[in-house]
C-alpha cells in the first residue's frame, strides 16, 4: 500500500463508490430508468424493467441499448433518470476530510451525467474538491467498460496512467484501466454484476470502505 503514497492522479467512480451502495441512491436512478422506458414505449413496469436489464447486460448501460435499438435521445434520457431527490443522503465528513488531504489531482469518472455528479457531490458535501469530472457525454455516450472513454479521460485531463489509480465498485470496469497502466482498486459490492470478475489479476487492491482506505493512505503519506 505504501506505493499508493506516490500516486499523482486519483480517479473515482461515482455511484456506489463515493457513497455507499447501501444508501440505495442508485436504486432511485434505476426506478427512473424503468419509468422512462414504460412511458416512452407504453409498456408496463415489469416489461420495462426487463428491457432495461437486457440492454444493461448487453450494451454496458441501459442508455447504450436504448440508443442503438430504439434511437432514444440520450440527453432526454439522462435528464429524466437523473432528476432524483437525494436530500436524505447524509454529508460524508470523513470522506471530505480525507479528500482534502489528498493534494494530488482528483477526478470523477462516471457513466452518469454531469448533473448527476453535481447533485451527488453537493449532497455529500464534497463538491469543489475535484479537479475535474468525466461523464457519459464526454465519452460520446460510450460507457465504461469500453476502452474509448478511458483513453478520452486520460487525454482530456493529461493524466499519466502509470501514476494513477482508479477506484470502482464494478470489478470489470477496472480491466481497461489496468491495460492502460493504472493501479486498480475494487470497492466491494455484493451485486452479482458488480462482483463478477472480482478475482481477476487486473485488480490490485480490494477495499470495503473508501474513506477508511484513503485515511490509511494519508497516514502513510504524512507520518
Amino acid at each position: 500500500m505504501k506505493e499508493l503514497t506516490k500516486i499523482k492522479y486519483w480517479i473515482f467512480d461515482l455511484d456506489n463508490t463515493l457513497y455507499s451502495g447501501q444508501t440505495k441512491v442508485f436504486s432511485e436512478v434505476d426506478k427512473k430508468m424503468s419509468s422512462f422506458i414504460s412511458e416512452k414505449f407504453n409498456v408496463n413496469l415489469i416489461e420495462a424493467k426487463k428491457i432495461q436489464k437486457e440492454y444493461f447486460y448487453e450494451y454496458g448501460t441501459t442508455l447504450s441499448g436504448l440508443m442503438k435499438k430504439k434511437s432514444v435521445d440520450p440527453n432526454e434520457f439522462l435528464e429524466f433518470v437523473h432528476d432524483i431527490d437525494i436530500s436524505w443522503l447524509p454529508k460524508d465528513k470523513l470522506l471530505k476530510e480525507e479528500l482534502i488531504k489528498i493534494k494530488e489531482k482528483k477526478y470523477i469518472f462516471s457513466n452518469g451525467s454531469h448533473a448527476h455528479i453535481k447533485n451527488v457531490t453537493n449532497q455529500l458535501g464534497i463538491n469543489g474538491l475535484f479537479d475535474g469530472a468525466f461523464d457519459i457525454t464526454d465519452g460520446d455516450f460510450v460507457p465504461k467498460p469500453h476502452l474509448e472513454p478511458y483513453k478520452k479521460l486520460v487525454e482530456k485531463f493529461r493524466i499519466d496512467p502509470k501514476q494513477s489509480i482508479l477506484i470502482e465498485d464494478i470489478a470489470h470496469n477496472l480491466e481497461q484501466a489496468k491495460n492502460l497502466g493504472m493501479k486498480t482498486c475494487w470497492l466491494e459490492n455484493d451485486e452479482t454484476f458488480a462482483k463478477k470478475d472480482a478475482d481477476k489479476s487486473y485488480i490490485d487492491y480490494k477495499i470495503n470502505n473508501l474513506p477508511s482506505f484513503l485515511q490509511k493512505i494519508n497516514v502513510l503519506k504524512y507520518n
